[in-house]
């Protein structure tokens, strides 16, 4: 089955709707002017009900099918927030809002999703309930944790859930997934080295906080190399490094250091943690300073399920003629708390031959878009067949 003749007929509509949610990108939770749009084209569209402020600022649509035999209700997701880089497209429909833009491609994940909805409302054809969620937030702050914590798929009676993500380097329209673990757990971490600053000239009087924090960023590096088994995936990332004092002739008193530790098990996670907080006390003791560890757990491992997996690229098949196998994906996706509550899964949709996601060159590609809309309709009328 190809693109659906009407979705191909949409797609310079959702075209449309994606350039402007690309020149309005909001951060975060502050998706005040997209969710407004989005409610407005779901009502627009004669959706059952429209919910706003759900996890702050998401949104949700109901549309029923033409009978509810099932009693089924699937969820489909998109996200809606941006980054904060600002863009260097030079696209017509670039940003209007200066350090913020569309560097992930959720204007498109929205517009696609909106896409289905509409077909989803016009032709109603099949049994049970589709939830069409449109979540803030995805970026770092945790909005579909957010969302669920509203009691969203109780409230809801949602009985699975399903993700898509656009994936530069893979052809346009085309797809992948893969079962199991398939984004990465993504924490945080801050540490502080204190001294004794002093002349740079006499460093035997100091206790010199940048040798430690030098020391600990060469070996945290052994967490992956000698702490973690070779077979499992880790990665630890030293981000940032900012000393107290930035005059030439000053040792200075404290420097703190930031960055992320990335995993795909949960034992490996617990080491990571555990050994970040060892190397860096002792590195500090050595050399007669403290350190100050604070580790912040972000999001979960993203873990698809096996059965809802292979559906989602036995349609993804019959829409493009192929779904390929995902390579695990070190970067976190907060997807992950909607999979944790509900059975589900999350593709990738081929994005083509484009910058990297959370570049200032990047842009969604608008080609993805018939073969995402009818993904999106594809699963939710194969997984509820009307009756």
């Amino acid at each position: 089955m190809p693109v659906k003749n009407r979705v191909a007929e949409m797609a310079e509509e959702i075209t449309a709707w994606r350039r402007d949610i690309h020149a309005h990108p909001e951060i975060l939770f502050e998706t005040h002017r997209t969710s407004a749009l989005v409610a407005e084209k779901l009502r627009d569209f004669g959706c059952d009900e429209v919910v706003t402020g759900i996890g702050r600022t998401g949104v949700v649509g109901i549309i029923n099918g033409r009978s509810n035999r099932s009693g089924r209700t699937i969820g489909l997701r998109a996200d809606m927030d941006a980054l904060p880089i600002h863009e260097q497209t030079g696209v017509p429909y670039a940003s209007t809002t200066p350090g913020a833009m569309h560097a992930c491609g959720h204007d498109g994940h929205t517009a696609m999703l909106l896409g289905a909805a509409k077909y989803l409302a016009e032709t109603r054809n099949f049994d049970g309930r589709v939830a069409v969620i449109f979540q803030p937030a995805e970026e770092g702050g945790g909005g579909g944790r957010e969302m669920c914590a509203d009691g969203m798929m109780d409230r809801f009676g949602i009985t699975e859930v399903y993700g898509m993500h656009n994936w530069p380097g893979r052809p346009a329209g085309s797809f992948a997934i893969r079962a199991g673990s398939f984004f990465a757990a993504a924490d945080q971490w801050q540490i502080e080295f204190e001294g004794k600053g002093g002349h740079a000239a006499k460093p035997q009087e100091t206790v010199d906080t940048t040798v430690m924090a030098a020391q600990f960023v060469v070996a945290v590096q052994t967490i992956a190399s000698r702490n973690a088994d070779p077979v499992e995936q880790v990665v630890v990332s030293v981000t940032s490094f900012v000393t107290s004092s930035t005059a030439y002739n000053v040792i200075p008193q404290k420097v703190t250091l930031k960055g992320t530790v990335r995993t795909l098990q949960a034992a490996t996670r617990d080491m990571a943690e555990r050994r970040l907080g060892e190397i860096a006390r002792g590195i500090a003791a050595t050399f007669g300073g403290t350190a100050d560890v604070v580790y912040t757990r972000g999001y979960p491992v993203m873990v698809n399920h096996d059965e809802p997996t292979e559906f989602a690229a036995e349609v993804a098949r019959a829409v493009s003629g192929d779904c390929a196998e995902a390579p695990l994906v070190m970067g976190g996706e907060d997807f992950a708390f909607m999979l944790e509550e509900r059975p589900g899964a999350y593709i990738l949709v081929g994005n083509g031959d484009t910058a990297m996601v959370h570049h200032p060159a990047y842009d969604f590609n608008d080609a993805a878009i018939p073969a995402g809309v009818s993904w999106w309709v594809e699963m939710a009328e194969r997984r509820l067949p009307a009756a």
